[in-house]
């Protein structure tokens, strides 16, 4: 199928752009838009026909519901057959912005949307381009991210055209997005609210507003759970080279580690703070099995903080698809604050193959330890 491009350019073109992009959607299609977390491939999320193209265009599992996104506070009335009090401080506190809320659903939400669950995943965001497109829509939009299953969320255009050319309607170019990883994802039907989904809205923040938040323990890769969320069953972000995630001490050897990977003839890919790829630029036993070129050493630093890491992880891991290493070492940051996002999807995108030093013996969860790391 044919997919236009638009680009958005802040001025008064942009309403045209809107309405046609909100034509297509009322007509069933599926339009990819930004937001300030990732890219969205939206749909009419009241049309089950409509929301069958997001999946198609995806090839996303049916099972793993998705988010109906909202233009004003008020427009989750209907979507829900009742608030709680939980829910609605967390929406005073933080929306319109990157959290998503899980509420009892009503009627008029399709199964196709919530996979069958007696609940429905709810978003304001904060984007000015998604708010302008969903309110021409008038509609709520059905919207995961706009990425290949299984592949890193798109955070600029580019990306998206990359995945999506041909198979949607549609896509608007509204610059990089802000935040880098999707919304944190809460269930309010519990007694005690549980992140399902960690993101920019972190633990911290919510303990503020409610007090008491429980953590999901699926979020840990533990495995037979029905999923209440998006991106909750599936491997996701993972990039087609094998991603190693060290953790704790096993971060101390990851010179180690690059180095005994090239001895071994490997090409490595390496993700990791500004400072450790200058350390390893510097470090003379990395120094003397990388080539004069570096084609065989693949440093992609994110920059120092752990918003910059937010912000640059999936166009980085997408980044190693272009240059395709024979094996990808990640250094793993702490989780306080937007930390425990930005961990969680690097686990998802090493499909939980983590490295760790536990009573001084090396150890990885998910998986035989690779030759390289027991010299």
């Amino acid at each position: 199928m044919q997919t236009y491009f638009w680009k958005l350019q802040n001025n008064e073109q942009d309403a045209e752009v809107m309405q046609k992009a909100a034509a297509l959607i009322q007509a069933g299609e599926v339009v990819a838009f930004p937001t300030e977390t990732v890219y969205g491939l939206g749909a009419n999320g009241l049309n089950s026909e409509a929301v069958a193209k997001i999946f198609a265009a995806k090839g996303r599992p049916n099972d793993n519901p998705l988010i109906l996104h909202i233009a004003d506070v008020k427009d989750v009335e209907p979507l829900t057959t009742g608030l709680n009090e939980n829910a609605k401080a967390l929406m005073e506190a933080f929306w319109p912005g990157p959290l998503t809320l899980v509420v009892d659903k009503s009627e008029i939400v399709p199964d196709a949307v919530s996979a069958g669950l007696a609940t429905v995943a709810v978003r304001f965001p904060a984007n000015q381009y998604a708010q302008e497109l969903i309110k021409a829509c008038g509609c709520p939009v059905a919207a995961p991210s706009a990425n290949i299953s299984g592949r890193p969320s798109p955070t600029n255009a580019q990306d998206v055209w990359e995945d999506m050319q041909g198979k949607v309607a549609a896509v608007l170019d509204g610059g990089n997005c802000g935040i880098g990883l999707e919304s944190t994802v809460v269930d309010t039907t519990e007694p005690v609210p549980v992140i399902l989904r960690p993101g920019g809205i972190t633990y911290e923040m919510l303990m503020e507003v409610l007090g008491e938040v429980d953590i999901d323990p699926a979020l840990q890769g533990d495995a037979g759970y029905k999923p209440k969320a998006p991106g909750m069953k599936y491997r996701h972000y993972a990039p087609q080279s094998a991603m190693y995630l060290l953790e704790g001490e096993a971060a101390g050897k990851l010179a180690q580690f690059v180095a005994d990977a090239l001895e071994e003839g490997k090409r490595v890919g390496v993700l990791c703070s500004s400072a450790t790829a200058e350390a390893l630029r510097a470090n003379e036993n990395v120094l003397a099995k990388a080539d004069a070129a570096s084609k065989n050493l693949l440093l992609t630093p994110w920059g120092e903080s752990l918003e910059e890491l937010a912000a640059n992880l999936f166009y980085l891991l997408r980044d190693f698809d272009r240059t395709m290493p024979d094996v990808i070492l990640a250094e793993g940051v702490g989780e306080n604050g937007i930390g425990l996002a930005v961990m969680n999807r690097m686990r998802k995108a090493a499909g939980y193959q983590i490295v760790s030093i536990i009573d001084g013996e090396l150890r990885l969860k998910n998986g035989e330890i690779p030759a390289f790391m027991l010299k």
